[in-house]
């Protein structure tokens, strides 16, 4: 039976050679491909794959966001995180929001064949290239620690955060997750109490820092 896999990532080039890598291996389809987070929770929903090759850093709805409600809807379906990112902040919120192995874009399609093959059968894996000390603050807690405001954010919260700094206005969030432009205001002020941030540029300065969103995007 043929590994049944999703593409996320926004970079339409980068899913391209993903498929043609991927494309060399008879045991392997790919059934889909979205270019962000709430596309890829749409379309696993749908499809239900084997695994959602994720990418940390997505648009609308970041690439832990889009694992968590995937982990939360789909609970067979796997997700490997595939990221250029190797620093402990990225790691551990994908490992926290359901990651069953973490990889970088630098791997080859080998580590990429058997990251699949393990969280198949149940395991897990993280990239050699990930240093020792990641794993040790992650086993240690650390990581739920130091980001005590982020972690104090419901979901809801998280995902207006993402979406006004990425430039959206109340309206558009408002349409984006199906709700009343009063219930995003009321969201928005509820981040700046919380964050103790009062203007739009902090609060987006803040969520590009804690990695919800990039300057990229």
């Amino acid at each position: 039976m043929s590994i049944r896999i999703l593409l996320v990532d926004d970079h339409k080039v980068l899913r391209e050679g993903l498929r043609a890598l991927l494309a060399t291996r008879p045991s392997v389809e790919v059934v889909g491909e979205a270019d962000n987070g709430w596309a890829a929770v749409e379309l696993a929903r749908g499809l239900l794959p084997h695994v959602v090759l994720m990418d940390a850093g997505m648009p609308k709805l970041n690439g832990a966001s889009a694992t968590s409600r995937i982990i939360a809807e789909c609970p067979d379906v796997k997700v490997v995180a595939l990221s250029m990112h190797s620093d402990r902040r990225h790691v551990c919120e994908m490992l926290a929001a359901g990651a069953s192995a973490y990889l970088l874009k630098t791997c080859d399609v080998e580590e990429l064949m058997k990251a699949m093959d393990l969280v198949l059968s149940g395991r897990s894996y993280l990239s050699p290239d990930i240093t020792a000390g990641v794993v040790r603050d992650y086993a240690a807690g650390m990581y739920k620690s130091d980001r005590s405001e982020l972690a104090g954010l419901s979901e809801r919260e998280k995902q207006v955060l993402q979406l006004l700094a990425e430039g959206m206005s109340s309206k558009e969030i408002a349409r984006q997750l199906h709700v009343s432009v009063k219930t995003v205001s009321a969201h928005r002020q509820k981040l700046m109490e919380k964050l103790d941030i009062h203007d739009l540029a902090g609060l987006t300065k803040y969520a590009i820092r804690e990695g919800l969103t990039s300057l990229e995007t």
